[in-house]
């Protein structure tokens, strides 16, 4: 097999020594791709460093274009492209297409968002002591930025980290997640296409411990990072630098008495197992009104058990493998662990590997590891309550608070939730697991710091300036 290269500012390399990419369903060689050596590190580190006095003065025009581009290849690309995702990370055809398709969209936003991102204009007579001034005010990119990126949206959420910093002129250098390569290779391969400078991106498939390295180096200006709450000690390394976390969450959905029981449970079905559950917004906790808890039960159990199982590539199938043995394993045992302390199996609970089938717990208790921490997998848990009171503080009872989803016919109590519900987004009448890639997305408590969503993220990547204008006309 030919060893794939990684992307240097422009060039292409092989470094020394190859890491395999394997398929988590059937664990065959996808690619082996070539290690960076330090030399090779420092290289796209110096490049981004150096190119960022030529990239920060780049008209708006030109990175507009450029991000164009590379939306309308990826358009073109998409059927390779989804390929790529599911193959490498096990994720079923259906939904890999859906996640290029949504990278299309991220970089046609970031195009749209550059030509808007125009500053602001403030008025400074606002007293009579102030005299005639008026403020002009522009943001500017903090430097080149360190990106790190996870495997279970090896594509759109790469492009979450390269579409707004090229948008606002800001160096990137990308790690991606090591199991998923390949998708931020191919974003590189449409980079290159454009005339922006090389230097402006580089892909590194370097370990966990050389990025630390990165994050600790002070020519990063910027940290912007998708994954666990390791981010937080990442953080922590450089205080001085910009960082903006993603972290996860165990997401809550409230079904109240008053909702389309089977709407909503046909979007939990989806939310809850699309992907095996690797998604940091994916449902988790599921939360009925008792009055119509009987009704919901069967109508949730029989959607979850209508989904199909299995191989990744074959374009019917719903829900495939989780990303490694380790991640069955934890699964496999948090679910058992739940049993043994009074949880009740719905359905599911069947383990093949590399398969965990869709899941639902009932009577498990705030405790156990299926409700406080994040299963990053196929199985939800559902349980009751009696008002709403009591179901907005449930959602609440939690570390994390990214994102949470409401099932209600009343605009009052969806006003209620979004004042009181911890989270950095609700989803009013669908799942929490929905996205759109142009809205803010980020979490509180233990699920980040910051946000993206490309305008968003750009103004996470720059700090505003403001040029005082005196003794204007005005």
């Amino acid at each position: 097999m030919t060893t794939k290269p990684f992307y240097v500012a422009g060039g292409w390399r092989t470094g020394t020594g190859t890491l395999e990419v394997r398929s988590p369903f059937d664990d065959t060689v996808v690619a082996e791709i070539g290690v960076p050596t330090d030399a090779d590190v420092e290289e796209a580190v110096v490049k981004a460093v150096e190119t960022f006095d030529e990239s920060r003065r780049l008209p708006t025009w030109v990175r507009a274009e450029a991000l164009l581009h590379i939306s309308r290849r990826i358009s073109e690309r998409l059927d390779e492209m989804a390929e790529i995702v599911a193959r490498e990370g096990g994720k079923p055809l259906k939904w890999s297409k859906v996640e290029v398709t949504r990278a299309v969209s991220t970089f046609r936003w970031a195009s749209e968002e550059t030509r808007r991102f125009g500053g602001e204009f403030m008025a400074l007579d606002t007293e009579e002591s102030l005299g005639s001034r008026a403020g002009i005010i522009r943001r500017f990119p903090y430097g080149p930025v360190f990106g790190i990126s996870p495997f279970n949206f090896p594509v759109n959420l790469v492009a979450h980290k390269i579409a707004p910093a090229l948008a606002v002129g800001a160096p990137i250098v990308l790690k991606p997640a090591g199991v998923t390569p390949l998708g931020a290779l191919a974003l590189a391969e449409l980079f290159d296409e454009t005339d922006l400078p090389k230097g402006m991106l580089s892909v590194l498939p370097v370990s966990g411990e050389r990025a630390q390295k990165l994050v600790e180096d002070s020519r990063f200006k910027k940290l912007s990072f998708t994954g666990s709450g390791i981010g937080w000690t990442l953080k922590g390394l450089d205080p001085h630098k910009h960082a903006t976390l993603e972290l996860g969450g165990n997401a809550g959905v409230i079904v109240h008495g008053d909702a389309d029981l089977d709407f909503a449970a046909q979007r939990i079905a989806v939310g809850g197992y699309y992907q095996a559950g690797q998604s940091c917004i994916s449902v988790q906790r599921v939360f009925v009104q008792s009055e119509v808890y009987d009704e919901f039960v069967p109508r949730l159990v029989k959607q979850v058990e209508g989904l199909k199982v299995g191989d990744p590539m074959d374009p019917t199938v719903d829900v495939g493998p989780v990303i490694d043995h380790g991640s069955l394993e934890r699964i496999d045992a948090w679910v058992k662990e739940a049993v043994s302390q009074g949880a009740e199996i719905l359905t599911g609970g069947t383990r093949r590997d590399p398969l965990y089938w869709p899941t639902i717990l009932t009577n498990t208790k705030p405790e156990m590891n299926v409700r406080c921490q994040e299963i990053f997998g196929p199985v939800i848990t559902l349980e009751r309550y009696e008002t709403f009171e009591q179901a907005l503080a449930l959602v609440n009872d939690s570390p994390y608070g990214l994102q949470a989803g409401l099932f209600t016919s009343s605009i009052e109590r969806a006003m209620l939730a979004h004042r009181e519900i911890q989270v950095g987004g609700l989803i009013v009448n669908d799942v929490s697991a929905f996205r759109a890639d142009q809205m803010p997305y980020g979490g509180a408590k233990e699920s980040g710091y910051g946000r993206e969503g490309l305008r968003w993220a750009m103004e996470e990547m720059t700090e505003p300036r403001i040029m005082v204008l005196s003794h204007v006309p005005l």
